[in-house]
């Protein structure tokens, strides 16, 4: 236990022994167990999906059948409509992110349809993250697209069409020079 008086001291302490000890924490040893992951295994984790959606898998679906899904998987969670919650508001919030209450949702935030493609795919619904086909996931996105204003209903949604939707926030995110370009939130 440090002083008050010796604080200084005993910062310098763990400043110099943290510094010693950096090395053996950057490197852990070896113990001879486990094995390199196969091939199939890192293709079976590498499941991110870009904004130009060249990894989104095949598949389809419109509004129309994710409304369906909508109502038995998201429902509980975003209300019966997508605003009532008691989770995050799923649309509207257009022209409201540059004031002083934003509503960040699928049609006033997110700048690329791919991207919802892949949040859903990975994250929901809540107690069964990745449960979802990608028929389903298609449809999902197809409703949530739909009830922003975005699509039509009936609209088919799949890997062709989802990269060319033009999100109406798409110009609103900077290029991130770390990343070659690709956007990310301004910084506020």
């Amino acid at each position: 236990m440090c002083s008050d008086a010796g604080r200084l001291g005993c910062l310098a302490l763990l400043a110099a022994a943290s510094a010693l000890a950096w090395p053996a924490l950057a490197q852990s040893p070896t113990y001879g167990v486990g094995r390199a992951p196969t091939e199939a295994e890192i293709k079976a984790w590498d499941i991110a999906i870009g904004p130009d959606g060249k990894e989104l898998p095949p598949g389809r679906g419109t509004a129309v059948e994710g409304r369906v899904i909508y109502a038995a998987q998201c429902a509980r969670c975003h209300g019966a409509t997508g605003n009532e919650g008691p989770h995050e508001e799923l649309y509207g919030g257009k022209g409201s992110l540059t004031t002083g209450r934003p509503l960040r949702t699928v049609g006033s935030y997110w700048p690329y349809a791919t991207t919802i493609w892949d949040y859903i795919n990975r994250a929901m619904p809540f107690e069964r993250p990745g449960s979802m086909s990608p028929d389903e996931v298609y449809s999902m996105v197809a409703y949530l697209l739909y009830v922003n204003g975005i699509i039509g209903e009936r609209t088919d949604v799949d890997r062709e069409s989802l990269p060319r939707i033009e999100m109406p926030n798409r110009n609103g995110f900077v290029p991130d020079p770390r990343t070659h370009g690709t956007p990310r939130p301004p910084q506020k």
